[in-house]
């Protein structure tokens, strides 16, 4: 009796059993029918499943059982169930969920800290609740760095989804590692005959924006291959005066407007121009294409902040983990019609 190609969870046990997730967490517990009452059958059918399943409890949701409210707080700084986010932070949200039940805790959402007059959310203001939770998972594109600083002198207990800097001392994340990432489909651009390349995004405002801004110029200084960066991506008609023939997007919905923009002037993706993704999708788009580009590992991001979280409240310390990314074949990256001469020294170099 067992479930194959994954680890046994409570919920497995608890459906062999045919009780209730909570009565397993109870029994694992050790809990007392003082306590709670458990039908002495019950807990026999649950620890003939564990026994013949040869079920080993997760230890860092055992580590939690005691002293703990069990509950993981997730605070979000842009709201995550509106159509037009909801594409992009779902992948996080469920990562989040499913850890948070295989080790047997609730999820609370903060969501009382509301903007005000166009800033964004807070976590500190006079409703804040952030610690009603045993800990905190942080998600947003940004965090803000006051309330990092916060954070640690308050000793609070959390995690971001997303790298960050120092905020007064080291801030303890789960990211998406995107510099090798980058680089290694500049590699295979380059590979594939394209010599002129563009960079398209704001490159700051953000780690994961820097990052992948670092990890081109890397891309570009290894390959000897010339480089630019625009800000933005209605600026078509530069990359093509510069005889560029590839192009890195840092965000999704700038890949959109350049393919409509290729294909309204009759021209075409890739024979014409290369395009490579290099974020999410973070709203509804209406299009076709399958873009080349990287799939960032956003559910394993929000399993693995769970699974620091606990660590943190189980040990202290500051735990930083960078998780790879994937490289998505895509539909629109291809050799260059022409051959491209390399012409004058890289912006980037």
């Amino acid at each position: 009796m067992t479930v194959p190609g994954r680890r046994l969870t409570q919920q497995d046990i608890a459906k062999m059993a045919g009780v209730s997730q909570t009565t397993v967490s109870l029994v694992l517990n050790k809990r007392g029918d003082a306590e709670v009452r458990i039908a002495p059958e019950t807990r026999e059918r649950v620890l003939r499943v564990i026994r013949e399943t040869g079920y080993v409890a997760d230890p860092v949701a055992r580590r939690l059982a005691d002293g703990r409210n069990r509950i993981l707080g997730v605070f979000t700084y842009e709201a995550v169930f509106p159509a037009e986010s909801v594409d992009f932070y779902h992948p996080f949200m469920v990562g989040i969920e499913e850890c948070a039940e295989e080790i047997g805790c609730d999820l609370l959402l903060f969501t009382s800290a509301r903007a005000v007059s166009g800033v964004r959310r807070r976590i500190f203001n006079e409703e804040s609740r952030v610690r009603l939770a045993d800990g905190c998972v942080l998600l947003g594109r940004s965090v803000d760095r006051d309330d990092l600083a916060r954070l640690l002198a308050e000793e609070i207990p959390f995690v971001s989804v997303g790298r960050r800097d120092d905020a007064g001392g080291p801030v303890p994340y789960v990211g998406a590692d995107y510099p090798p990432a980058v680089r290694a489909l500049v590699e295979r651009a380059v590979a594939l005959g394209h010599r002129r390349l563009a960079y398209v995004g704001a490159g700051g405002g953000g780690e994961s924006r820097a990052d992948r801004l670092r990890g081109f110029r890397e891309g570009v200084a290894a390959t000897g291959a010339y480089g630019m960066r625009l800000p933005a991506a209605e600026a078509l008609t530069d990359l093509l005066a510069a005889g560029v023939t590839a192009v890195f997007v840092e965000e999704y919905a700038d890949c959109v407007a350049i393919a409509r923009a290729v294909k309204d002037r009759g021209l075409e993706v890739p024979g014409d121009l290369s395009i490579l993704t290099l974020g999410a999708l973070t709203g509804p788009v209406q299009i076709d294409i399958d873009f080349t580009g990287l799939r960032i590992p956003r559910r394993e991001m929000g399993r693995r902040a769970v699974e620091l979280l606990a660590e943190v409240l189980e040990r202290g310390g500051t735990p930083q983990e960078l998780l790879p990314c994937e490289l998505a074949a895509g539909a629109t990256l291809a050799p260059p019609r022409a051959e491209p001469q390399v012409t004058g020294e890289s912006p980037l170099a």
